[in-house]
């Protein structure tokens, strides 16, 4: 179920709050290309993120990423894309917020927050990393990974390697992911 555009547009007129508030000032242009994600569930408040892309090239990338309160990013994972390219890596730096990460490894025993109730068997990645205001993490290339906003959500700005968002590996087998902005070729 597609988000009605009057959806769409309040989901805007937050992000552009949540991203003021952290300090981060965007261009006019910049504030009507922002991407509102619900991954084709339907659900933007539960599933989804809404992000901003400044530059997506052959060399690099850098977004903001917007969590609502206790709004997840699907677990995903960017695998390799070709000779020479592993995946894309990326580092995420909290802005304002709490972010829960989760990636593979050690679960981790009382965790900060749980995945969306009814889609536990999509989130396999249990190792909890809390990301205050000026913390970052970096994800390698190839990890299943997923994330939450805290209770007043999150703001996260996203340097890597070439994103290709149509390219991710979703767990859940119902996400439908589009491209955004940037370099445009076959995964």
């Amino acid at each position: 179920m597609a988000l009605s555009e009057a959806r769409v547009d309040e989901a805007r007129r937050r992000t552009i709050e949540y991203l003021n508030r952290a300090g981060i000032r965007l261009t006019p242009q910049e504030a009507q290309e922002i991407e509102i994600v619900d991954f084709g569930l339907g659900d933007l408040e539960r599933t989804g993120l809404e992000l901003v892309v400044y530059i997506n090239t052959p060399r690099y990338c850098a977004k903001e990423l917007v969590l609502f309160p206790g709004q997840t990013c699907a677990e995903h994972r960017h695998p390799p894309m070709g000779a020479g390219n592993p995946g894309k890596e990326e580092t995420f730096r909290c802005r304002s917020g709490v972010v829960y990460l989760f990636v593979e490894g050690q679960p981790t025993v009382n965790p900060h927050c749980k995945p969306p109730a009814g889609d536990v068997p999509y989130y396999t990645a249990a190792h909890e990393i809390v990301l205050h205001p000026g913390e970052q993490y970096t994800i390698a290339p190839n990890t299943r990974h997923w994330f939450q906003g805290g209770d007043e959500g999150a703001v996260v700005s996203e340097f890597s390697s070439l994103s290709r968002d149509e390219c991710d590996v979703f767990t859940d087998p119902r996400i439908v992911r589009t491209a955004s902005a940037g370099v445009f070729m076959p995964c």
